[in-house]
């Protein structure tokens, strides 16, 4: 502490006019016909038009192009040094996340924070995880014969990416909870349905979309009955999502044709039905300025830094 406070004294000493907050310096003040005269910019003007100009839209951080061909080609680097650690990703889907490992969905997950050597790593541990995947499936198979035909998906748009383990852990968990009280279903009664399972949830419920949210702790006989009463309803509202995806392609190719975008596209959080209005008030506008752009339609407005545009789906005229 006493070498700080010598070196602090010495600095005070040493310091210039300026620096010790002596006011001898003022900044030139040039008259506007210098300005005139030399056509150079005047900063007080320029200022001054800045303040009066009202911002219409803000930036949004996301993973524009730049990110996207750091990352590329880190992996591309990798190839080039270590050809050999590339092998078993032959075949698989690539996703850059935010911690490396395997996704429930089965795709190969490359952590944007981790060095080659944990991307490595990974790739030398590919054929186990992809045993892992195999009896994910095959708990997937049974649970589905012991529940009439339904279906476990994973949604990964539906909420934060889930690692193989935890899905596999998950899965073994819901299977040993239905072989401990067999149910009394018959092998395609519930055909055609799905399910999500939840560690969180404690009763079970049927998503407007159609698909069944389970508990992975749920007593096997009140699912049975809850399966069975709503089954019905389930398959309406499947239908009714069938058929509001097909209307909203179709409205969204429309769009694309007679606004001459370059791409239009949703984000997760934005239904179908929300996605269908939207798009048929922007075919009623019909706007020149739109042409060439990359709509996204969202919640907010927003510029990405990639040019894309970001439009609320209920977007005021």
């Amino acid at each position: 502490m006493e070498h700080m406070k010598g070196l602090e004294a010495s600095a005070e000493q040493s310091k210039s006019p300026l620096e010790a907050g002596v006011p001898f310096y003022r900044p030139i003040k040039w008259d506007k016909s210098y300005y005139t005269f030399t056509g150079f910019r005047d900063p007080e003007q320029e200022l001054q038009q800045a303040r009066r100009v009202e911002p219409t839209l803000r930036w949004q951080r996301s993973w524009g192009v730049a990110h996207r061909c750091c990352q590329l080609q880190s992996l591309s680097r990798l190839s080039q040094q270590n050809p050999e650690a590339l092998i078993n990703l032959q075949g698989h889907t690539v996703v850059f996340a935010d911690q490396s490992g395997m996704s429930a969905s089965g795709h190969v997950m490359l952590g944007t924070m981790d060095v080659h050597h944990q991307w490595t790593k990974l790739l030398e541990q590919l054929p186990s995880y992809q045993s892992l995947q195999q009896q994910t499936d095959w708990l997937k198979e049974r649970i589905s014969l012991l529940l009439g035909g339904t279906q476990v998906v994973h949604v990964e748009r539906l909420g934060p990416v889930q690692s193989i383990t935890e899905h596999y852990s998950t899965l073994s968990t819901f299977h040993k909870s239905l072989m401990s009280r067999r149910l009394c279903l018959h092998p395609r009664s519930l055909q055609g349905l799905t399910m999500l399972l939840e560690n969180d949830r404690s009763n079970p419920s049927l998503h407007k979309m159609g698909h069944f949210i389970i508990p992975t702790n749920c007593d096997p006989p009140k699912l049975q009955v809850f399966l069975q009463s709503h089954a019905t309803e389930a398959r309406q509202r499947t239908k009714r999502k069938n058929q509001l995806q097909a209307e909203e392609e179709a409205i969204v190719k429309l769009c694309l044709q007679n606004l001459s975008l370059r791409s239009l596209s949703k984000e997760p959080s934005v239904s179908s039905s929300q996605m269908i209005m939207c798009c048929k008030r922007l075919v009623e506008q019909h706007s020149p300025l739109m042409q060439g752009l990359h709509i996204c339609v969202s919640h907010f407005y927003s510029v990405m830094q990639d040019g894309d545009l970001c439009v609320p789906w209920d977007w005021k005229s």
